[in-house]
């Protein structure tokens, strides 16, 4: 008897963790469907990109929780369609925004 229950058991914590997969919908669907946002790509400086892109609509602070190298400071500039993240005054991330009404 104690068998069955095991098979019973394991048989169920199989069904319970194998459902379907859910996945949620990454901003590579935005770019993919507007290929024409040009980013600035990681390494540029900050004044290549002001130069490039012109100046940011908004610029934030530099942020960082402790003074340091292991926290530096990171800075995000928004553009129409995209942020551009900075650590110290090199890009490490562009990123797409959302399209509205999605």
């Amino acid at each position: 008897m104690d068998v069955y229950r095991l098979t019973a058991l394991f048989l169920s914590l199989f069904l319970l963790t194998s459902g379907p997969a859910a996945a949620d919908v990454l901003l590579i669907d935005s770019m993919q469907s507007n290929p024409a946002v040009q980013t600035p790509r990681s390494g540029v400086s900050m004044n290549a990109v002001r130069q490039g892109y012109g100046n940011p609509l908004t610029e934030h602070p530099a942020v960082s929780t402790a003074a340091g190298p292991q926290q530096p400071p990171i800075t995000r500039w928004d553009y129409s369609g995209f942020s551009v993240f900075f650590e110290h005054d090199r890009v490490v991330h562009s990123v797409v925004h959302r399209a509205s009404g999605k």
